[in-house]
């Protein structure tokens, strides 16, 4: 009973802090964070790989008309 009541006091502190939005948005930006980096093991970075192919072309394009 002694350690649920220091839990909910607990608690009850730290939600009642002002700082207390910033804690939830790092923790919700480091979720999203760790989603996006399984996602990229998953694919192999295949996005990554694709979207530096599409920007070279586009750069040797830009090269290409101004020589």
């Amino acid at each position: 009973m002694k350690c649920t009541a220091l839990f909910l006091v607990l608690s009850l502190v730290v939600l009642m802090a002002e700082p207390g939005d910033a804690i939830f948005h790092h923790i919700f930006k480091g979720i999203v964070h760790v989603g996006k980096t399984i996602h990229r093991l998953v694919t192999g970075g295949q996005n990554m790989k694709d979207q530096q192919k599409l920007e070279q072309r586009s750069f040797d394009q830009e090269r290409a008309a101004f020589d």
